[in-house]
Formats: structure tokens, C-alpha cells, sequence
């Protein structure tokens, strides 16, 4: 296996780390336009120099690769994957998929005939918390899903320093928390919810210095096969505990999975008491390391990818018509 990792932002460079951590690739070259970051990763990742490439296509005349990881901005993310997959190559493209629609029915068309393996960066699927709270959804043991609600908030400011002078300042790259943020929760409430249908947004820019982007989101769902769950999905970027909190009511029990507690937990009976489970969870990559491993796997055809092109597509849908609500006020259907 030759991987190919292109942009080295810090997402870029995270998945370089956690795939050479993983073990299973013979080759794993990187692209990065900006010279001194280019060298730098080459040599903090001991990445030869026939493998650290300026640009797309020296990247691809110095092959061939068998894979990729495209983790450029978003608006780049299709045209560089039908170019790709073109070449027979399988494809992580990280989220949000695209900023439109525009291409994105070559795209499916060209893997389907090259039958090529493509996963989408949602990563929180991976989250033990949550692909425990999946498997028992998918079980049936708490019945029919009635009402999903997520609420997540974190100092983006401490966390990611540089997001004023990155794509996150820019709608037009994907910046915004719609794009950049809440995008992961709608995903992983159509994986443990069912798809979403319609949608009402509100949105805005609060305090987050130096930018004017969206920093504060609030969205109402109709979800599920017939638009019976009800849903509610809120995030900030600027209070002070870093958290995610997602519930989960069924006919017979509510779910929590609380990532800073490191758990998922059920409770059953009126005024009863909270089951709790924890989870192994010491650092972020870790979530990397198990969806990238599932993309290895899904080459070799020993599992699934968490994250399909197609619902990432779903979920690239449920994004612009939120932005669509924001600008309009009025609830959005969703496009199939």
C-alpha cells in the first residue's frame, strides 16, 4: 500500500501521523505547496525527498499511489478526487465533502465503474462513545428512536490558535462553524438517528475575534426514514469547557454519550438510575487512527468504511440547506 496525503494542514498532517502509526502502508508520500512547511513535515516525519512533492501532479508523476487523502479546502475537494479516481486511486476525503453539488454525480459515477474505495473524514464516528451507542441502536434493545439533541462547545481560540489566518475565516474555503463544526454532528446524527430531512437554522457571529464568521449554531431536524424524529443540534466555538453531549431518547431508554466523561451511558425507568460505561479515549488521534484503519480495511475487503460518499453527500445536503435557513429564516427540505 503507497499512500498519498495532500495539503498538510493541521488536519493534513494529523492523518500523515496516525497512518504511519498505524504500520500498514510501504510508502507514504505527502504534497504541500509552502516550502519551509514542506521540509519541515519531510524531515519531523522522516518522509524521503522523492516523497515530499510541491504540487498534484509531480506528486502523481513520482507514483504511482494506491490511495489518498485529500485535505485541502473543501472547494478543491471534488475536482482533486474525480482526478484521482481517474487514476485508479482509493480515496479519504476529508469533510465537509464540497461546498455545492458540482460534481459530485461524476464523482459517484467514476467509482462505481473504477469500483474504488472512498471514505469521508466524518471522524466522530469513530468515538467509541458513539459506535456504542450505534451498535445498540441498531440492535433494537431500546426500540424506535424518538428525539435526538446534541450540544457541543469548546475555546476555539486556545485550541486552534490560527484560525484567523486559515480556511476557517473564509466561507468561500469552508470556514464557519456550519461548515467546519456542526457539519460532524449532523453526520453522526443521521448515522444513529436516520437521514435528515428538514431543517431550521439559526446562526451567527458572537464573539470569536478577528473573524466574521458564524461561531453559534442552532438547528431544529425532522430526521429518520419517515421524518418522525425530532432533533435539535447547538454548538458554539467560545465557552470555556471543551464538551460534547449527545442524547438519544427511545420508546425504551434515553442514551448519552459525554465525551469529556469519557463514557456512554443508558437509563431505562423513570427517575432511575444512569448506567454508565466508559471508553478508552486518552487522545484525539485515536479516533483517526480507528477510521483510517477502517478505510485500510475496506481496500483490503476486511470491513467498512464509517463514513460512505453517499452519506456524506446526505450530510453536505443537510449543510446547505442550513446555510439556505440562516439566509431565508424559514425551515429548509432537505435534498435527497
Amino acid at each position: 500500500m503507497k499512500l498519498l496525503i495532500i495539503g498538510t494542514g493541521s488536519i493534513g498532517e494529523r492523518h500523515l501521523r496516525c497512518f504511519q502509526q498505524l504500520g500498514r502502508c510501504d510508502a507514504i508520500g505527502f504534497c504541500e505547496t509552502h516550502a519551509p512547511r514542506r521540509a519541515d513535515i519531510a524531515e519531523r516525519y522522516g518522509i524521503p525527498p522523492e516523497h515530499a512533492f510541491a504540487d498534484l501532479d509531480s506528486a502523481i508523476a513520482g507514483g504511482p499511489f494506491d490511495a489518498a487523502v485529500i485535505a485541502t479546502p473543501a472547494p478543491t475537494h471534488i475536482p482533486i478526487a474525480i482526478r484521482l479516481a481517474e487514476l485508479g486511486m482509493h480515496l479519504l476525503i476529508e469533510k465537509p465533502l464540497s461546498l455545492t453539488t458540482d460534481g459530485i454525480e461524476a464523482l459517484v459515477r467514476l467509482i462505481d465503474e473504477k469500483s474504488l474505495t472512498v471514505a469521508v473524514g466524518y471522524v466522530h464516528r469513530a468515538h467509541p462513545a458513539v459506535e456504542a451507542m450505534k451498535e445498540v441502536l441498531d440492535s433494537g434493545r431500546f426500540g424506535r428512536v424518538l428525539q435526538i439533541r446534541t450540544a457541543s462547545g469548546q475555546a476555539f481560540a486556545t485550541l486552534r490558535p490560527a484560525y484567523r489566518e486559515v480556511y476557517f475565516a473564509k466561507p468561500e474555503l469552508g470556514g464557519g462553524a456550519i461548515n467546519d463544526m456542526i457539519t460532524h454532528f449532523y453526520n453522526v446524527g443521521d448515522w444513529l438517528a436516520g437521514p435528515i430531512r428538514r431543517v431550521m437554522t439559526d446562526a451567527d457571529h458572537q464573539i470569536l475575534e478577528g473573524v466574521t464568521v458564524e461561531d453559534t449554531v442552532h438547528s431544529l431536524v425532522r430526521q429518520g426514514a419517515d421524518g418522525g424524529v425530532m432533533g435539535s443540534y447547538a454548538l458554539n466555538l467560545y465557552q470555556h469547557p471543551n464538551e460534547v453531549l449527545i442524547t438519544v431518547v427511545c420508546e425504551g431508554g434515553t442514551l448519552q454519550a459525554e465525551y469529556a466523561k469519557k463514557r456512554w451511558s443508558w437509563m431505562t425507568e423513570a427517575s432511575g438510575a444512569w448506567h454508565h460505561e466508559p471508553v478508552e479515549m486518552p487522545e484525539v488521534d485515536v479516533m483517526y487512527r480507528r477510521q483510517n484503519g477502517a478505510f485500510l480495511d475496506a481496500i483490503e475487503s476486511k470491513g467498512s468504511v464509517l463514513c460512505t460518499l453517499e452519506e456524506a453527500i446526505r450530510t453536505l445536503n443537510v449543510n446547505l440547506a442550513s446555510h439556505l435557513s440562516v439566509k431565508e429564516g424559514t425551515w429548509q427540505t432537505v435534498n435527497a
